[in-house]
């Protein structure tokens, strides 16, 4: 399972792929279950950014946390968390073990994510539902 942004889909909430033919390459020859899970859960392309608050998202699965717009701080918790599902969804139907994701993200991050604008460690909602599922998930800078 690979977020679609780096294999060149214009799905970013900025409307923009993040590419990357390093992930390209690691991929050559594999089978790949290309991901989005806020376009999946039909958030749209644009979007308005997104930052956790208040923890990880493993602290949203646990609700103490909440995904929130950057601008007018509306509360977009449950449509992530759709997303996030889908994205199980997908693995388990596909039997994916290893997800690489796009880091950063606050569906997708696996190492940093932006709490209320400041980048700090921890995972996103998707990365937590995933791993919480006993699935792998590394970064797409860890390639």
């Amino acid at each position: 399972m690979v977020s679609a942004c780096l294999l060149g889909e214009a799905c970013r909430y900025d409307g923009r792929s993040q590419r990357s033919e390093r992930v390209l390459a690691a991929l050559d020859g594999k089978s790949v279950v290309p991901i989005c899970p806020e376009a999946a859960a039909g958030m749209g392309i644009p979007r308005p950014p997104v930052d956790l608050s208040g923890g990880t998202g493993v602290d949203v699965w646990a609700g103490r946390a909440r995904a929130l717009t950057r601008e007018t701080r509306e509360d977009r918790t449950e449509a992530f968390q759709d997303g996030a599902r889908l994205a199980l969804d997908a693995a388990r139907r596909f039997e994916v073990p290893v997800a690489l994701l796009k880091e950063k993200s606050p569906s997708c991050g696996s190492q940093r994510v932006y709490d209320t604008g400041v980048l700090r460690p921890g995972e996103g909602i998707t990365t937590a539902l995933l791993r919480a599922d006993g699935r792998t998930v590394v970064s797409d800078e860890d390639l």
